[in-house]
């Protein structure tokens, strides 16, 4: 894209290059309300995936392919070592957890217990999204959304172009 096309976008005048991607939020919680309703806008094809039927997500993961990041956004959850297991054995593009960067990621051991090999954990993704100090659940999905969008394009991040 010329930078005059890129321009032509950003104001409106032109279409977005279209490309059929998906983001999935695991996990309902609040962070992923805010993921799905961002990726939306950004035209993610968005879907919810939560194994507690009380809960409106789907209990399984779609055909993940190279174009379907997954983001789980609550760590503290039993299921998790499972539902990261399922998405592994995906072609997801990009697979990340939410966490503090301070503290072990609970993935990691959980994926272990039931046997999943190192170079699958060394997949996921721990912590997620850009370092702009979000606290809330909304800007800890505008930070996750800018870093797969940094990492997809391949660019850094940040103000470094």
């Amino acid at each position: 894209m010329t930078t005059s096309e890129a321009c032509a976008v950003a104001h409106g005048d032109a279409p977005a290059e279209s490309t059929e991607r998906t983001l999935v939020a695991v996990f309902a919680s609040p962070v992923a309300r805010y993921l799905l309703a961002y990726g939306a806008d950004l035209g993610y094809r968005v879907l919810l995936v939560d194994p507690d039927p009380e809960r409106d997500g789907a209990d399984a993961f779609p055909d993940l392919d190279d174009r379907t990041d997954v983001v789980v956004t609550d760590h503290h959850r039993p299921e998790l070592g499972e539902v990261l297991r399922d998405a592994l054995a995906g072609r997801s593009r990009w697979i990340g957890v939410l966490g503090n960067p301070r503290h072990p990621g609970p993935h990691v051991e959980a994926l272990a217990a039931i046997g999943v090999a190192e170079a699958d954990v060394a997949r996921v993704h721990r912590p997620v999204g850009l370092n702009i100090g979000s606290r809330t659940p909304p800007e800890i999905a505008i930070a996750t959304l800018a870093g797969l969008i940094a990492e997809r394009t391949g660019r850094p991040g940040g103000f470094d172009f």
